[in-house]
C-alpha cells in the first residue's frame, strides 16, 4: 500500500516552510506472460539451462532517485537464482527439477537507498521430458507350467515416468517383435502366450523375454526426445507329466557264453522319465521271448540267465522290456517298450577280423589330396572290423601302427563289430613333399575289462588282426618359391661387356607339376642395367650396359621367384664392380712451375681416378733432369728435394753448366695397377735461398706467389685501393676544418732539416721531383693584412696535418712517413734514419711497389690543389 505524503506546517515569528516526505519505489505489474516487471505469475521450465537470463526486474521511484534491486530465498531451500542490482536482470544459477520442487518462493525486492520495498512471488517449475520410465518390483522372475493353454497371461510388468502429461506416459513393446510366443499388451503390460504357442519343458526349461518401457515423448531444451526403459522377464518352465519313459543306450545287445553259470547277469537296460523336472519311479518287466530263460529285476532292470548255457535252445533270444512309470498316488501311468538281442556263444576261438565293401580285406587304399582340414574324416575308407566270439572275448582295441600324433581311430574300444572311422590329428604332417605314401596298420588287441574278462587278459590266445591302410596324397600347391639364399653377392669387372653374366641365384618350390615351376624377375632401383633369365635365373647386364667402379661402385636390388598362383618369395642380390686399372694418373694444373727454397722439399701430385688400390696408389719419379745429379723425389709422396750433398746456391752453380738457378725436370706418376699406367710432366723449378727471403715480407711474398701471380696482383691492388681511401679521407676532413675557421692562410713551403742518410742503391723518383718543384711553386710572401683575429695568438705557420697510418705490415720500415699539409698542398716526407745496411737490402721488388704507391699519392695531391 503506497503511503501518503505527509507536510507539516510551523507557524510563528520562524519564516513560512514546507517538508515534503519521500516515497517508496515500487515495482511495475506487466501481467502474465511478461519477461520484466514483478514476476507476478512466471513460470520457468526445468530444462532451463544454468546461466540464463530469465526474467528482469523493473519498477520506480516516485522521485525519481536510482533504485536497485534484490532477491533472496528461505534459509532452509537453496538459491537457485541471482540478480544484477542495478539493470535488474534475474540468472538462473541452479538446475531446476520439477519432479523435486514445482514451485520455487522468492522474496524480490526494490530499494532507492531510503526506502525497501519487498514482496513474495511464487515461480512456477514447468516439465519437461528429462526422467525416463523405470520399471518396479525388479527382477521379474515367473514360474510357468508347460502345459499353459496358449492366449492365457503369464505376467504383467509395470513402469512409472515421473514425467507430466505425454512424457509420464508409458507403453510397453517387446524387444523382439518377431517373437512367436509371447505377446505383450502395450498399454497394461500384461504378458500373455500367444495364440497356437505352446511350452515344453523337454525343449526347453527357461525364456528370457526382454521389455521394452516407453513415454510419450517431449520437448527438453528445445527437441523432441523419447526415453525408454528396458527389462528382462525370466519365464520358467515348470515340468508336467507329459512324457514317457525313455530307454538310454539302446540298440540292448547281450551275450551269453558257454561257461556262464545260471543266475549270472548278461546286461542291464536303463529308463528314465520323460518328465526330468518331476521324474516318477520307474518298474521294469519282461513281456515276452525269453522262454522262461531269462529274467529282470523290477527295479534295477538287470536282466540275468536262468538256465545253463548248455539248455538254451536257441541261438539268439529277442526279449521285450517293458517300463512303466508309477504316479505319485501309486497307480500306473506311462509306459514304453524296448527290444533287446541276447546272443548265446561259445568260447574264444575268432580273431577279429576286418572287412571291407567286398568281404574280409587286410589291405585298404585311399587317395586324398595333402594338408585336409583338422578333424576331418577319411569317408573314401569303408572299414569294419568284428570278432565272431561272443561277450569279453569280442571286446577289443583299436589302434593305429605308425608315425604318431597324424591320425587316431575311432572307437578304441570295440564289443564284437564296429565301424572304423579315422580322422585327421595333425593336418600339418600330412605333406606331399615329406612324404608321397603313408602307411598304417591297424592293429586290434584284445582287453579284458577287470570286472568280468580278467582271466582271459592272460590266456595265449590274444587273437589279432592287421589291416595295412595306403594313403596315396595328391599334391597341392602349398609351398613357396624359396630362394637357397636370403642375399646373393657377385663381382664382376668393371669393364664387363654387356650381356655379362653376373650370378645365378635359384629358388626351389617343392610342389609338382605346374605349381613347382618358378619364374624369375629383378627389380628395385638399382636392378636398371641387369636382366635376369626367367627361368633359369641367371642374371646378366644390359647389352647396353656400361659398368664403371668410379661411378657406381655396388649396385643392390631384389630378386622375385614366383609361381603360377602368385606365391613367391624375394631375395637380395649385391653386385660389386671389381676396379680396372682403366685411368691415367693426372697432374694438378700447378706442376709447371715450382719455387724451391734451398732446404726445403717442392711436392707434386697427380690424381688416379680408378676405385681401388693398388690401381688408384701412384709412385713418382724423375725421368730426365740436366744435370742429373741435382734432385732427388720421394716416390710415395712426390717430394722433391735437392741431393744432400748441395748445401748452397754457390755449389748449385758450380755445377750448373749456364750458372742459371731454373732448372727442368721431366717426371713422370705411374699407378701400381696391371698393366700400369704412367703420365709424365715437364716441371720447371726456381731456386732461391733464405737469405733472399731475409730482404723484407715483400719479397719473400712475391717468391711465394710466384707460382700464383693472379695472389700477388689481387694483394697489391687491395694494398694501393686501402691507401687512396685514406688520404681521400684525411684530405676531405682537413678542407672542412679549414673551411669552417674562415681564414685563408698563406701557403707556405715548410722543410725540416734532417741527417743526411747514406746513400742508397735506390731512390724515390717521386720525391724528387715534388721537392725540386715545391719550394717555387708554394712560396708565397706574408701578408699582414689578411690575418684574421684568431691568429693573433697563434703562430702564422700553417697547421700540421694528421699522420698518415702505418704502412701495411707485409713491407715494413719501407714505407716514408709523410706530413700533408692540406691547405698548401705540399708533401713533407719525413725519413727515419736508417743504416746503410738496410737501405741496400731493399730489392727492386720493393721499389717498385713504393713506386707505385707514392704516383698514386702524388696524383691525389694535384687534384686537391686544382679544388684548392
Amino acid at each position: 500500500m503506497r503511503r501518503r505524503p505527509r507536510a507539516v506546517l510551523a507557524l510563528g515569528l520562524l519564516p513560512f516552510c514546507l517538508v515534503q516526505a519521500n516515497f517508496a519505489p515500487h515495482f511495475f505489474d506487466n501481467g502474465v506472460g511478461s519477461t520484466n516487471g514483478n514476476m507476478a505469475l512466471f513460470s520457468l521450465p526445468e530444462d532451463t539451462p544454468v546461466g540464463s537470463h530469465v526474467y528482469t526486474l523493473n519498477g520506480t521511484d516516485p522521485e525519481g532517485d536510482r533504485v536497485s534491486y534484490h532477491i533472496s530465498f528461505d534459509p532452509s531451500t537453496r538459491s537457485v537464482f541471482s540478480v544484477d542490482p542495478n539493470f535488474g536482470n534475474i540468472s538462473l544459477i541452479e538446475e531446476l527439477d520439477r519432479e523435486r520442487e514445482d514451485e520455487i518462493e522468492a522474496i524480490i525486492s526494490i530499494s532507492d537507498g531510503l526506502n525497501l520495498v519487498a514482496e513474495k512471488v511464487t515461480i512456477l517449475v514447468t516439465d519437461a521430458n528429462d526422467e525416463a520410465p523405470r520399471f518396479i518390483q525388479e527382477p521379474y522372475v515367473v514360474l510357468v507350467p508347460e502345459d499353459t493353454p496358449a492366449g492365457s497371461s503369464i505376467f504383467k510388468v509395470h513402469a512409472v515416468d515421473k514425467d507430466a502429461g505425454s512424457g509420464g506416459s508409458v507403453t510397453y513393446v517387446l524387444q523382439d517383435l518377431h517373437s512367436t510366443k509371447f505377446a505383450l499388451d502395450r498399454h497394461s503390460g500384461v504378458l500373455r502366450l500367444q495364440a497356437g504357442a505352446t511350452l515344453d519343458y523337454e525343449k526347453s526349461q527357461m525364456h528370457l523375454v526382454t521389455v521394452v518401457a516407453k513415454d510419450g515423448g517431449g520437448k527438453l531444451r528445445g527437441a523432441d526426445v523419447v526415453f525408454s526403459a528396458t527389462t528382462t522377464v525370466t519365464i520358467n518352465v515348470e515340468d508336467v507329466q507329459d512324457m514317457p519313459p525313455v530307454f538310454m543306450g539302446t540298440p540292448y545287445y547281450g551275450y551269453v557264453y558257454e561257461d556262464t553259470l545260471p543266475g549270472s547277469e548278461v546286461l542291464t537296460v536303463v529308463a528314465m522319465d520323460g518328465d526330468r523336472g518331476k521324474p516318477n519311479h520307474i518298474l521294469y518287466s519282461l513281456m515276452n521271448g525269453s522262454d522262461g530263460a531269462f529274467k529282470i529285476n523290477e527295479t534295477s532292470g538287470a536282466i540275468s540267465v536262468v538256465q545253463s548255457p548248455a539248455q538254451l535252445r536257441k541261438e539268439v533270444y529277442e526279449l521285450h522290456v517293458q517300463v512303466t512309470e508309477v504316479s505319485s498316488a501309486g497307480s500306473p501311468a506311462a509306459q514304453a517298450m524296448v527290444p533287446v538281442t541276447i546272443r548265446i556263444v561259445d568260447l574264444n576261438n575268432h580273431p577279429p577280423t576286418f572287412y571291407g565293401e567286398s568281404g574280409p580285406q587286410n589291405r585298404f587304399e585311399l587317395s586324398m589330396y595333402e594338408h585336409p582340414p583338422q578333424g576331418e574324416i577319411l569317408r573314401g575308407l569303408k572299414i569294419t572290423v568284428n570278432d565272431s566270439d561272443q561277450g569279453a572275448n569280442a571286446k577289443f582295441n583299436l589302434r593305429l601302427v605308425g608315425p604318431g600324433g597324424i591320425f587316431r581311430v575311432v572307437p578304441q574300444t570295440v564289443l564284437n563289430e564296429a565301424q572304423v572311422t579315422i580322422i585327421v590329428e595333425n593336418s600339418a604332417a600330412i605333406d606331399f613333399e615329406k612324404s608321397q605314401v603313408l602307411t598304417f596298420k591297424t592293429s586290434p588287441q584284445f582287453f579284458f575289462l577287470p570286472q568280468l574278462l580278467a582271466i582271459e587278459v592272460n590266456t595265449p590266445e590274444k587273437f589279432s588282426s592287421t589291416a595295412d591302410i595306403v594313403i596315396q596324397l595328391l599334391d597341392t600347391n602349398d609351398n613357396v618359391p624359396k630362394f637357397t639364399s636370403h642375399y646373393y653377392i657377385a663381382r664382376i669387372p668393371e669393364n664387363a661387356p654387356g650381356g655379362s653374366n653376373v650370378v645365378a641365384v635359384t629358388a626351389v618350390d617343392p610342389d609338382t607339376g605346374p605349381w613347382g615351376k618358378v619364374k624369375y624377375s629383378i627389380y628395385g632401383t638399382g636392378a636398371d642395367l641387369f636382366l635376369i633369365h626367367p627361368s633359369t635365373g641367371l642374371i646378366y647386364t644390359q647389352p647396353w650396359a656400361s659398368l664403371d667402379a668410379e661411378a657406381t661402385a655396388r649396385y643392390n636390388f631384389y630378386v622375385k621367384a614366383e609361381d603360377m598362383e602368385g606365391r613367391y618369395s624375394l631375395a637380395e642380390v649385391f653386385v660389386t664392380l671389381l676396379d680396372v686399372n682403366d685411368h691415367y694418373p693426372q697432374f694438378g694444373k700447378s706442376i709447371q712451375e715450382k719455387t724451391m727454397v734451398l732446404g726445403s722439399p717442392v711436392k707434386i701430385e697427380a690424381t688416379d681416378q680408378d676405385a681401388e688400390e693398388p690401381n688408384n696408389l701412384v709412385d713418382y719419379s724423375i725421368m730426365h733432369a740436366e744435370p742429373v745429379n741435382v734432385f732427388d723425389i720421394d716416390a710415395h709422396t712426390g717430394e722433391i728435394r735437392l741431393k744432400n750433398s748441395i748445401r748452397s746456391l754457390d755449389a748449385l752453380h758450380n755445377i750448373t753448366p749456364g750458372g742459371d738457378y731454373t732448372w727442368s725436370l721431366q717426371v713422370q706418376a705411374k699407378d701400381r695397377g696391371s698393366p700400369s699406367f704412367s703420365t709424365t710432366a715437364l716441371l720447371k723449378i726456381d731456386i732461391t735461398d733464405t737469405e733472399t727471403l731475409s730482404r723484407g715480407p715483400m719479397a719473400a711474398f712475391l717468391i711465394h706467389t710466384k707460382d700464383n701471380p693472379m695472389k700477388a696482383v689481387g694483394v697489391l691492388a687491395g694494398i694501393m685501393a686501402i691507401v687512396v681511401t685514406i688520404t681521400v679521407l684525411i684530405s676531405t676532413a682537413t678542407f672542412w676544418r679549414n673551411k669552417k675557421s674562415n681564414k685563408v692562410l698563406p701557403v707556405r713551403r715548410v722543410l725540416r732539416k734532417r741527417s743526411s742518410p747514406a746513400p742508397r742503391t735506390v731512390r724515390i723518383e717521386w720525391l724528387k721531383f715534388r721537392r725540386a718543384k715545391s719550394a717555387t711553386k708554394f712560396m708565397l710572401k706574408e701578408d699582414p693584412s689578411n690575418e684574421n683575429c684568431n691568429n693573433s695568438t697563434r703562430s702564422s705557420l700553417p697547421p700540421i696535418a694528421p699522420a698518415l697510418p702505418p704502412p701495411p705490415r707485409m713491407v715494413p720500415n719501407t714505407v716514408t712517413h709523410c706530413t700533408v699539409p692540406t691547405v698548401s698542398g705540399s708533401l713533407t716526407p719525413e725519413r727515419p734514419q736508417q743504416s746503410p745496411q738496410s737501405e741496400t737490402l731493399r730489392s727492386p721488388t720493393q721499389a717498385t711497389l713504393i713506386s707505385e704507391l707514392k704516383q698514386k699519392f702524388e696524383k691525389k695531391s694535384t687534384n686537391n690543389k686544382a679544388y684548392f
